[in-house]
């Protein structure tokens, strides 16, 4: 993947080894002040000595220009996200609001709950963040046999294609429909067409970002479509338990993701990415 004409996106913050931010009294040192105060201790003594206790996270950095090439390769990937969806937003005369993207180690705190490691990458809509623990990428290497610096870029464009999911008011839409079905399935369905359609359009992004920036080299789309297959639900349920259950499939099978990222690439047409209505 050729990234020479890219720049670094001003949208990264890196949390890693940060913990989850600031020091807070918990129901814990609560207990213990009123302890104190039972025994005649000073509380202000206690809250202090609970306070020292507590790891303090480190505020989000945004590095200008990054000195670590992992970080270096995911501002320059989002940044060709931005300029891509925002010239995309502007032809259909709406405005493109770019996501933060958060990388951390192990778990950190969203506006959506406890991310952790184990979730792979993920987008949070009530906060408009993709987070990513780059630990992902080697595990996409070494666990799904998804090698390469395109696949990893797929992985980005995946979850930013959410985040305009998000801004166009699909998300929404869809929460809704999922809240009204009247069985798991039937939710499960709805969740499978959201994560096709992230597909296809992280397929969009491809499409423009060779024709503007030349990024693809030999052997990308295969690396992109590669790590499609890998993380199929079919794929990931023959891994850990030896069989498939469609009816609880949340993201697609390996077969209809490579069939979505496929039709936005050749495209470059958002509505050829309807996935609702196939």
């Amino acid at each position: 993947m050729r990234l020479d004409d890219l720049e670094e996106s001003q949208h990264v913050e890196d949390r890693r080894g940060g913990g989850f931010g600031g020091r807070s009294i918990g129901i814990g040192s609560i207990a213990l002040v009123l302890v104190a105060m039972y025994f005649g201790v000073d509380p202000q003594l206690v809250l202090n000595l609970a306070q020292q206790a507590q790891p303090v996270a480190e505020s989000p950095q945004r590095p200008e220009q990054s000195q670590d090439p992992k970080v270096k390769f995911v501002s320059q990937v989002l940044w060709s996200t931005e300029k891509i969806w925002q010239q995309q937003f502007s032809a259909s005369r709406r405005q493109y609001t770019a996501p933060n993207l958060q990388l951390f180690s192990g778990m950190t705190s969203t506006a959506c709950g406890q991310g952790q490691s184990a979730m792979g990458p993920f987008y949070c809509p009530a906060d408009q963040k993709v987070y990513i623990d780059l630990s992902f990428y080697q595990e996409l290497q070494d666990r799904f046999k998804a090698p390469g610096d395109f696949a990893q870029a797929y992985v980005i464009a995946h979850e930013v294609g959410h985040h305009v999911q998000n801004l166009l008011g699909t998300s929404a839409k869809v929460q809704q429909a999922r809240q009204q079905a009247g069985s798991e399935a039937a939710s499960n369905a709805y969740s499978v067409k959201l994560e096709l359609q992230a597909d296809c359009y992280a397929g969009v992004w491809a499409y423009y970002a060779d024709q503007q920036y030349h990024v693809l080299e030999a052997g990308d789309v295969e690396e992109a479509l590669q790590a499609a297959t890998a993380i199929g639900d079919d794929a990931l349920q023959k891994q850990a338990q030896g069989y498939v259950v469609p009816d609880s499939f949340t993201h697609g099978s390996s077969a209809q993701r490579v069939y979505w990222f496929k039709q936005g690439l050749q495209s470059g047409d958002l509505n050829q990415c309807n996935t609702f209505n196939s």
